[in-house]
């Protein structure tokens, strides 16, 4: 496994590099956005591990630029901004996770087993005409998983039939109704809170530690998703 990590903290990079490569992977380093950048258009690396303030270029700029060519390389943040703010912006530009500093070596080495493992289930699946993705979430219903922030997200049944159906129509409303219909058909006829109870095991697996909601209750009628 190729790794490329692009931080100007040399008293970081040095010491993560050897912790890495000790854990078997092999490492590149770049310690400005200009140069990390380069390395990450013209390398086929498993994942990228990117600091938010660089000199020349930040590793926002790297992201949305990799992103915008179908670069679909995981990308690590770490970074010292902890508003709300900062971590949405870094997952809407395309980042797979964040990490701040100072952080724990233990957490680090754990998201990056977590990443790569993502990315080897990603590569060796057969291409897929079912798989949806919307914003950072990525549903494969045949196989009832989702992925979400470098992590695969095991459903039920009817959880990946619910999320298949509001990733269908983002930014819809889908009244219960709709929902019930797609779901239970017409000849059953569950408990009126049923659906909400599936909406809210739903969310609890892919929403969680900050990450942005993407499933809306509009109160009194039904669910939108991802606006």
């Amino acid at each position: 496994m190729r790794i490329l990590l692009v931080d100007d903290e040399v008293e970081l990079t040095e010491p993560l590099s050897r912790v890495l490569t000790r854990e078997g992977y092999r490492v590149d380093i770049a310690i400005d956005g200009n140069s990390g950048c380069d390395l990450a258009r013209k390398n086929p690396y498993n994942l990228l591990i990117l600091d938010w303030m660089l000199p020349q270029k930040s590793g926002l700029e790297i992201c949305q630029e990799l992103r915008s060519h179908s670069d679909q390389t995981p990308i690590l943040f770490l970074t010292a901004k902890d508003t709300l703010d900062d971590r949405v912006q870094g997952l809407d530009a395309g980042a797979d996770d964040y990490l701040m500093k100072p952080f724990e070596l233990r957490e680090l080495l754990a998201r990056v087993r977590a990443l790569l493992r993502r990315y080897q289930v990603l590569e060796s699946s057969p291409i897929n005409s079912n798989r949806l993705q919307v914003l950072d979430l990525e549903l494969d219903p045949d196989n009832q998983l989702a992925y979400r922030g470098g992590r695969i997200i095991d459903l039920s049944e009817k959880e990946s039939q619910l999320l298949g159906y509001l990733m269908r129509s983002p930014g819809q409303l889908l009244t219960h109704e709709q929902i019930h219909h797609h779901l239970w058909g017409e000849g059953e006829q569950p408990s009126s809170n049923v659906l909400a109870a599936q909406i809210r095991l739903l969310r609890r697996k892919i929403e969680i530690n900050g990450e942005t909601p993407l499933i809306h209750t509009v109160y009194g009628k039904g669910y939108r998703f991802a606006e």
